[in-house]
């Protein structure tokens, strides 16, 4: 048996010999092609592509002036202005956006977060009213146009894109919440509403305990209208709720947070001042916060994304039946390294450079939104490497910014579902940008 197969082996090699060079690399090159071919349909095929708004979630409500919930109203797109002026002035120029009306529009993508919200809010309100409403001191004025003549004087004195800003439009007061309610099935617009309606109508409300501030008791007055409720008829995911809201904003800046209060709200100050360092001359500019400095304590199981989290639950678990659980362990760091190591092998170069692209805490100046917005496909928890991808590809800067951090209790997280789904996720959506299934245009 053995001496037939050695037969037939030296029979198929002196074959392969006889036949010309010039048919094997025709053949290597034409299974080559079709390989290729085959793996871009399939890749046409699981690529993901999100779903249209339905017209219904492109209307908000909110608390008008006497506490009652308004009617549902049509939210402004800048979008779909810049896609109408865009087929009409035959123009392929897709930089140009409306003009900011206020300063500061937050996007909370909220699933289910009826018990986790409030807290949330009553942080958020507290420093937007404080920084950017009526209750905006004298000082931060002053800062703020401080900022702007320098930059401005900058640019005029020919000083680097980094400090130019021509295209800044004077605001520095005025703000916004967008809660994009993901097809919550609880009392998330419910508490919403509730929220909104005690800051609104009395001059001192009582406050919702928060994560970082559990024992406040009062709360900030907010003007009318600034709370404003959107609602998907569908869940999408966090990445589709997030774009859903970003295609609604009126802010010169634009924040996306977690509903569940785990960043420092406070800390939005220094993605500001970041984000307005290295912003270019067209005013465009990321700033993402960062856990990347926590990597030594608990908070290192949120840093490292959920293809890992499996790991090291299973790790913490095990050390505390053994009573030896501590705050950091080599296999944290090994993993951590390992994870930068796969974004660096699966996404461009100064994207692979951002050690926590997973922060829920991320901010886009206005003028960078037609860049990064309209090109958006992820709509699970991969989505924020895509924007920076995105903002990568379009040559905008972007700073790390370490922001405070926290962990809050009532994660969604499906440690198992959720690690194959970003491993998977991370790859086809670097597949597709690499060869084409995506394309800015």
């Amino acid at each position: 048996m053995a001496e037939s197969w050695t037969e037939i082996c030296l029979h198929c090699s002196s074959l392969f010999t006889s036949v010309p060079s010039h048919i094997l690399l025709v053949t290597l090159f034409a299974t080559s092609l079709g390989l290729f071919v085959l793996f871009y349909l399939f890749l046409f095929t699981v690529a993901p592509t999100p779903r249209k708004p339905l017209p219904e979630e492109k209307k908000f409500r909110t608390i008008s002036n006497d506490g009652s919930i308004t009617e549902p109203q049509q939210l402004p797109c800048w979008l779909d202005t810049l896609i109408s002026e865009k087929h009409t002035s035959k123009t392929s120029d897709s930089s140009t956006i409306e003009p900011p009306e206020l300063f500061m529009s937050l996007v909370v993508p909220a699933f289910n977060e009826e018990d986790r919200l409030g807290g949330m809010l009553e942080e958020a309100v507290n420093y937007l009213e404080r920084k950017y409403g009526t209750l905006a001191n004298e000082q931060d004025t002053r800062a703020t146009s401080a900022i702007r003549n320098r930059k401005t004087n900058g640019y005029a004195n020919g000083n680097g894109n980094a400090n130019a800003h021509p295209t800044d439009t004077g605001l520095d007061r005025g703000w916004e919440i967008l809660i994009v309610s993901d097809g919550s099935t609880d009392k998330t617009e419910e508490m919403a509403f509730t929220f909104a309606r005690d800051h609104q109508l009395s001059s001192h409300p009582k406050a919702y305990a928060g994560p970082w501030t559990p024992k406040t008791l009062e709360g900030v007055h907010i003007p009318p209208g600034t709370i404003r409720v959107v609602s998907l008829t569908h869940n999408r995911g966090k990445g589709g709720a997030v774009t859903h809201g970003m295609r609604h904003v009126r802010g010169q800046y634009v924040v996306f947070a977690d509903a569940d209060g785990a960043s420092k709200f406070d800390h939005l100050g220094k993605l500001v001042t970041a984000c307005r360092e290295i912003e270019d001359c067209d005013g465009r500019g990321v700033a993402v916060g960062s856990r990347a400095h926590m990597v030594g304590s608990e908070a290192v199981v949120k840093v490292i994304p959920s293809l890992w989290v499996l790991l090291l639950q299973l790790e913490k678990q095990a050390n505390m039946r053994n009573g030896t659980y501590s705050q950091r362990s080599k296999l944290r760091n090994f993993l951590m390294h390992s994870f930068h190591l796969i974004l660096w092998l699966l996404t461009p170069s100064k994207t692979a450079t951002i050690k926590d692209t997973q922060c829920g805490f991320k901010l886009f100046s206005r003028a960078s939104l037609p860049y990064i917005v309209p090109f958006m496909h992820s709509e699970g928890w991969i989505f924020d490497v895509e924007m920076l991808m995105l903002a990568e590809f379009a040559g905008i800067p972007v700073a790390e910014v370490p922001v405070g951090w926290k962990e809050v209790m009532g994660s969604k997280l499906n440690v198992l579902r959720d690690s194959v789904g970003m491993a998977w996720g991370l790859a086809v959506l670097r597949a597709s940008w690499l060869l084409g299934v995506y394309r800015r245009t």
